[in-house]
């Protein structure tokens, strides 16, 4: 840490903000990601909150927080531990007390620090600073609700609606430690309450005073920080969570391939802000319907697929389970689909709010009957965009459904995302009947006989009547088939034209020691953060190694083979028991690596996940 007169320069920071569910942490702490994205810092972000729609207030279970990470240089993670942590309450400083450092700068606000509050979280003394063992040198007590109280009252707001403000104040007192101007978070109040005169003025008056309450006692923190931005490349940036980038992918397939985007879907944490966005584009074309139960949502989609639309359904684990019949039945048609399953903890209802990779297993083969299809993941919040777009180019020009896997925790988080050009997308061909040069007429199975994939007549187009459905058809007439040699022969069919699509996708990349590695780390889907800055660390201490992340699952990248048996020591690492690890073991011969597997609901701990891999190494 370089130090100056007016400021103290840190590379990185990170900030946790706590409180009830009603305490507006998630606004505070979106506000505040916001405002460091323009700065030019990099920033991972990790909202934390609980399934309940409201928990009685002041207690454990019912605690909000909402991580950010800033840095001058690229972040990967929203860090294992908080350097500042905001608790609004005393379950708040409870239940963060592990995602705090031994130094971590502590902001309170002691009026909600009283004999109740800290019965109902369940402290057994008056002193929960002594009682957690934390250094009271590191606590900036403040009587936050009182001041938010006496400052607006000159604007006669009643009690509730003043302390609803108590949010901002603290967001200006961490503007002001981190050397934040509050042009943007003004900005940002000014649209949310445009239409709430007294609400947008109380909100702004509660930033202002605590961005002078810092200035004026200097927080008992000394001078602020500073975390310096870098120059960005010239272009439109967005703080881009993972829900919105992929409604942004799938919007950009659809323009792309001149297809009318159609998203059928029943609400569902935490995929349900796919629905909320995309029901907002009308004016792209954008038909969203919002259906009585999942299965329900899907044949939407797959009626809308047969019609010719770019067709989309969205859902969780639960979700998926009650869509695979249908889902079928788009294997069975060979139909484009795309499925986004934003996974939660389960099994059942499980954790909705939480984050796993439990449902590979469940993407690949949770259908009845031989029905192969495409799955991929997506590594980051704006990697979601990428894989939206990709999942839909694949589903067009290769008339199948493809199983698009984001995660809670990728699909809530955030992070500074450029929109990129246009014209810098891959083409999106599907493969239309127009393509068909055959001699015989044209049937509902006929096939490009080099990707086996089959021509696509949208109804409507003269001469090219024909009728799709779940039986098993002839692979010549298009009629319902019984035949065993037929139905082995479409069986192989749709299998090879899957098997493909490995030809045309991205070969499997590797990051790190490349050439000469001793272990390499292998991971999918939302953890590519905390295994690449593992990977950094381990190599900053001198050791060789390499990581490879799976983006596309199903079918396996081509070089897959070539990658994962050229080092010594291959450890899979995923947020389930095991799953992708079976897969890999089932698909490559004579592959046995080591696993890490960790079903928590919470993110991978980077400095757990380095000390694990480097006794595997000495192993």
């Amino acid at each position: 840490m370089k130090e100056s007169k007016d400021v103290r320069r840190l590379e990185e920071v990170v900030i946790r903000f706590s409180g009830d569910s009603g305490d507006g942490m998630q606004l505070t702490g979106t506000i505040f990601s916001d405002l460091s994205a323009v700065y030019g810092n990099s920033i991972a972000t990790f909202p934390d909150y609980p399934a309940e729609i409201r928990a009685p207030q002041g207690t454990l279970g019912g605690v909000s927080g909402f991580q950010v990470h800033i840095g001058t240089n690229p972040v990967y993670t929203p860090g294992d531990f908080a350097d500042v942590l905001v608790a609004m309450n005393p379950a708040a400083l409870k239940v963060n007390l592990g995602h705090i450092r031994k130094d971590s700068l502590i902001i309170i606000d002691t009026d909600s620090f009283g004999e109740k509050d800290l019965e109902k979280a369940e402290f057994k003394t008056m002193d929960p600073i002594k009682e957690l063992g934390l250094n009271p040198d590191r606590v900036v007590a403040a009587s936050i609700s009182s001041m938010v109280k006496e400052s607006l009252k000159e604007l006669q707001l009643d009690n509730k609606s003043a302390l609803r403000c108590k949010n901002m104040f603290a967001l200006g007192l961490v503007c002001w430690l981190f050397d934040r101007t509050l042009e943007h978070a003004v900005d940002f109040i000014n649209k949310k309450f445009g239409k709430k005169e007294l609400i947008r003025q109380a909100n702004i008056k509660a930033l202002n005073d605590g961005y002078n309450y810092g200035a004026n006692t200097h927080a008992s923190a000394g001078t602020p920080f500073h975390v310096e931005g870098q120059k960005q490349e010239p272009g439109l940036y967005m703080d881009m969570s993972g829900n919105k980038a992929t409604a942004y992918g799938l919007m950009a397939a659809a323009e792309r391939s001149g297809l009318q985007l159609f998203l059928g879907s029943y609400p569902i944490t935490p995929a349900t802000d796919i629905l909320h966005e995309l029901s907002k584009h009308k004016a792209l074309g954008v038909v969203t319907v919002q259906a009585e139960d999942e299965i329900a949502g899907i044949c939407t989609s797959i009626g809308a697929s047969f019609g010719g639309s770019l067709a989309v359904t969205t859902t969780s684990g639960p979700g998926l389970a009650l869509k695979s019949e249908a889902l079928g039945l788009a294997v069975m048609a060979e139909l484009p689909l795309v499925v986004v399953d934003v996974q939660r903890g389960g099994p059942s209802t499980g954790l909705p709010t939480k984050s796993e990779q439990t449902d590979l297993l469940q993407a690949l083969y949770g259908r009845n009957g031989e029905s192969p299809l495409v799955v991929v993941s997506a590594t980051s919040s704006g990697d979601c965009f990428n894989q939206a777009y990709w999942a839909s180019k694949v589903a067009l020009e290769h008339m199948t459904p493809v199983v698009l896997l984001t995660d809670a925790y990728v699909a809530n988080g955030s992070q500074a995302w450029r929109i990129p050009e246009y014209e810098k997308f891959p083409e999106i061909k599907p493969n239309y009947i127009c393509n068909y040069k055959g001699e015989e007429p044209w049937k509902p199975y006929r096939r490009d006989l080099e990707t086996l994939v089959r021509y696509w007549a949208v109804p409507g187009q003269e001469g090219y009547q024909h009728r799709l459905g779940g039986l098993e058809k002839d692979n010549k007439t298009g009629a319902i088939s019984t035949n065993p040699d037929n139905h082995q022969l479409m069986v192989n069919n749709r299998q090879t034209k899957i098997d493909n699509i490995a030809k045309v996708i991205p070969p499997l990349k590797v990051e790190g020691d490349v050439d000469d590695a001793d272990f390499l780390i292998v991971g999918w889907g939302g953890t590519y953060g905390h295994l690449h800055e593992a990977m950094e660390k381990m190599r900053k201490e001198g050791k060789k190694v390499a990581h490879a992340h799976f983006t596309f699952i199903s079918p396996l990248p081509i070089n897959t083979k070539e990658v994962l048996h050229k080092y010594k020591k291959v450890v899979v690492a995923e947020q389930n028991n095991g799953q992708l690890a079976m897969y890999l073991k089932g698909k490559i011969a004579d592959f046995a690596p080591l696993q890490l597997n960790r079903v928590k609901g919470q993110p991978f701990n980077v400095g757990r996940l380095v000390e694990e891999f480097s006794k595997m190494m000495e192993a």
